[in-house]
């Protein structure tokens, strides 16, 4: 590789980065940095470790870990040893994990134990996966529902039976030379899979985005490039590690040298004092969720938030009075836009910095350096006019290679000439611009995570009262979105809403749990089939 050639892979990103800007923070928590080169030292040992469990390039391994050094540790670890990083959503719950355990084929997963009041990620490892805690043997265990895990590792001084503990791991590391490392770390090429990303889908399982690392990594530099980015910058995001956003704007920093700020848990008030601690310049909050509780909280008056130049959150989709606030308080801070999908490597388009006020108020941007977009009529398949709806195409190196073991899935989505299908709905302006206005695919927003309406309908099907559930969205002044549902019983059977609301506890992740619950004899029907737009105008009527 000459200097000329792009760096396509992170493990080859991290270590350009620790030795051009060895001692520039390269991670920051509120109470805990890291510089490139110390990074690069903790990435290495952690593959070491990786390496001693068994772990072969190519391998899938899973990260159940909260947002904080350690994941960021393991994620480079994972990628120096040459292997694929899987994350795993810390509000999964015990059977989602279990399900994208066996469907990952995952061979190690790095976990922790108490991670918060009520969440402890071996628990619920113990629960999906039947046998791990009376295992004979934690490095090799035999799971009938994940035949391909052979050891989870518990990272800290705790212990567990069936699980290897992060003492034992390391004293498989000794015998391990530097080179190994570096051999494993530059056989990967960029259009290796470097990550393999679960999200939620219209069927009811999510389905794992084979994302490559060059996919990640361009699409860090395009961001970069319309943010106008520089070494002096540093990128506050809140997002979470297992989130798509939170890894290609990391590429964006590692590739020029910059800081990336995060938290373990988004807090109004910590992530204020963060970004005036910090002199953050580039601002994620991304979800209106997250804007509007600093907005709203009594902190955000007297905050310093004077270097921040750029602030990703879309205003042309956000209240007027929120874009207000922000800028009464940021006069000189440029709010900028984005649309994206986990299918392309998390955005497609984007505004520049140099956008006018106008363009940025009342768009999403334009497609980022190397990418394409297309508007086309769903059921003609022809390109719409300038302003017309239609379905939202996109092509570029950003795009998935395919979804994991789902080649049907993977025909539905990319055509023979290479454009994802997004199955989300938009159009173009006469300077491409991008506006979004829903989503063609049976899928709901909620608070930033996507969630399958088929998912919710089918465990409310299996509770002997319901004949058909239908799942639709509601509105919510902090989420946006919340499912709804709409339940036709037995005949004979009775249920009231707490009830079918407490089934659902504990069985999927908190914020697929329907809010409302709402009882129909009768479904309203076109020719075929139920017309899921009424039951969504009923509930937002009721609830307004």
């Amino acid at each position: 590789m000459t200097a000329s050639t792009p760096i396509l892979t992170f493990g080859r990103l991290l270590d350009n980065a620790a030795k051009t800007w060895p001692d520039r923070d390269a991670i920051i928590f509120p109470e805990r940095r890291q510089t490139f080169a110390e990074l690069y030292q903790q990435a290495d040992h952690r593959a070491r470790q990786l390496i001693g469990l068994g772990v072969q390039p190519g391998d899938h391994v899973g990260i159940l870990l909260p947002t904080g050094m350690e994941f960021v540790e393991v994620m480079f670890g994972i990628w120096l040893a040459g292997a694929i990083m899987v994350p795993i959503n810390a509000r999964y719950r015990s059977n989602e994990i279990a399900y994208l355990t066996e469907n990952a084929d995952l061979v190690t997963i790095v976990t922790t134990g108490d991670v918060a009041e009520g969440l402890n990620f071996v628990n619920r490892l113990y629960e999906g996966l039947p046998g791990v805690s009376d295992a004979a043997d934690p490095w090799a265990l035999s799971i009938e529902g994940a035949p391909k895990l052979r050891n989870i590792v518990m990272l800290g001084e705790g212990t567990a039976p069936g699980i290897v503990a992060e003492a034992d791991a390391l004293g498989t590391t000794g015998n391990i030379a530097p080179s190994d490392i570096e051999t494993r770390r530059d056989a990967v090429v960029g259009d290796d899979i470097a990550m393999i990303l679960y999200t939620s889908g219209t069927t009811s399982n999510p389905k794992g985005c084979l994302i490559s690392g060059a996919a990640l990594i361009q699409n860090g530099r395009a961001l970069a490039e319309v943010y106008e980015m520089t070494g002096d910058d540093s990128f506050w995001s809140p997002l979470p590690m297992f989130h798509i956003a939170a890894t290609f704007p990391m590429a964006a920093c590692f590739d020029i040298g910059c800081a990336y700020i995060t938290m373990g848990f988004f807090e109004p008030a910590a992530a204020l004092k963060l970004l005036a601690d910090t002199k953050a310049t580039i601002t994620y909050p991304c979800f209106i969720t997250i804007i509007s509780d600093m907005v709203n909280h009594p902190d955000w008056e007297t905050a310093d938030l004077s270097h921040a130049r750029v602030m990703n959150i879309s205003p042309g989709l956000q209240p007027a009075a929120l874009i207000e606030k922000i800028e009464a308080k940021m006069p000189d801070c440029i709010m900028v836009g984005t649309f994206g999908l986990s299918e392309a490597a998390g955005s497609v388009c984007s505004h520049k910095v140099s956008d006018s006020r106008d363009v940025r108020h009342g768009r999403l941007g334009g497609p980022l350096p190397g990418q394409e977009v297309r508007i086309i009529h769903p059921e003609t398949g022809e390109d719409q006019p300038v302003l017309e709806q239609g379905e939202i195409l996109v092509r570029g190196p950003n795009i998935l290679k395919g979804y994991y073991k789902d080649p049907v899935k993977t025909a539905e989505a990319i055509d023979s000439d290479g454009w994802l299908h997004t199955g989300d709905t938009g159009s173009l302006d006469e300077n491409n611009q991008i506006m979004f206005h829903g989503r063609i695919k049976d899928m709901l927003k909620v608070g930033g995570e996507n969630v399958a309406a088929a998912e919710i309908e089918s465990l409310l099907q299996e509770h002997d009262a319901v004949k058909m559930a239908q799942i639709v969205s509601a509105p919510h002044e902090r989420l946006v979105e919340v499912p709804a549902a709409f339940i036709e019983l037995e005949d004979g059977a009775s249920a009231t809403e707490e009830e079918l609301i407490a089934f659902c506890k504990g069985k999927i992740s908190s914020f697929k749990i329907p809010r409302y619950v709402r009882f129909v004899d009768e479904w309203p029907m076109s020719t075929s089939k139920i017309q899921k737009y009424k039951l969504r105008d009923q509930i937002a009527a009721e609830i307004r």
